[in-house]
């Protein structure tokens, strides 16, 4: 990357997994990218493993809000990449990255792809890429992408337990204009196969109508949960 790059990682109790999903950014750490994992107060032994492989261990209060802009605050680069521990970049991110910056981008996403069993959840990842395309909406799972100076413009993530990537994709695309790219990250689709499929895309609809209509994130993330 031209511009200094920083990948900011929430997690909270990722021991399982961490050092997998960490282990696929080496590549992208030695080629300069700065890897900053934010901690929300984990039980187990996910920071300590993660240590190894990230370039700072932040340790912040629970919420993925809170721990993405205490990630961000620390963060050396100029470009500030959300990713969340479930995961995965595409190989080609760095060149498609660039080429949006390049470009004049100031913000944006990739497209995504659900990994799993279930035939569906190739069709939903289809239908949350073509929703966040026409809306400017972009969901943590697509891995947002901003300049830090925009990031902070905007006041960073809004301190919601729920929809904080909805409120940041809200306060971006009212200056800029994001870059929906098409290459994919892929992520787990155990959320989706362990609630039920249906079940899930009915909650989740539920819980944006919800919050389009004013209702408290607060409440909201406890529907969730």
């Amino acid at each position: 990357m031209r511009e200094q790059l920083s990948i900011v990682i929430p997690v909270l109790n990722e021991a399982a997994g961490i050092v997998e999903s960490l282990a696929t950014l080496v590549p992208w750490r030695a080629a300069g990218v700065e890897i900053i994992v934010a901690d929300g107060g984990s039980g187990d032994a996910t920071a300590q493993l993660a240590t190894p492989y990230a370039d700072r261990i932040v340790h912040t209060p629970r919420g993925r809000a809170r721990q993405m802009n205490a990630g961000a605050l620390v963060a050396r680069g100029e470009v500030l990449l959300f990713l969340h521990a479930d995961t995965r970049l595409p190989t080609s991110a760095i060149a498609h990255l660039e080429t949006a910056l390049d470009g004049g981008a100031q913000w944006g996403r990739f497209d995504v792809l659900i990994s799993g069993r279930h035939p569906m959840l190739r069709v939903i990842a289809a239908l949350i890429n073509l929703r966040s395309r026409l809306s400017g909406i972009a969901t943590g799972d697509q891995a947002i992408f901003v300049r830090r100076r925009a990031f902070d413009e905007v006041g960073g993530f809004a301190d919601y337990p729920l929809m904080e990537d909805i409120a940041l994709s809200d306060a971006l695309r009212k200056r800029w204009k994001p870059a929906c790219l098409k290459a994919k990250v892929t992520t787990s689709g155990r959320r989706w196969e362990h609630h039920g499929v249906w079940r899930t895309i009915l909650l989740m609809w539920a819980l944006r109508s919800a919050y389009r209509l004013g209702a408290s994130p607060t409440l909201l993330a406890r529907h969730y949960r």
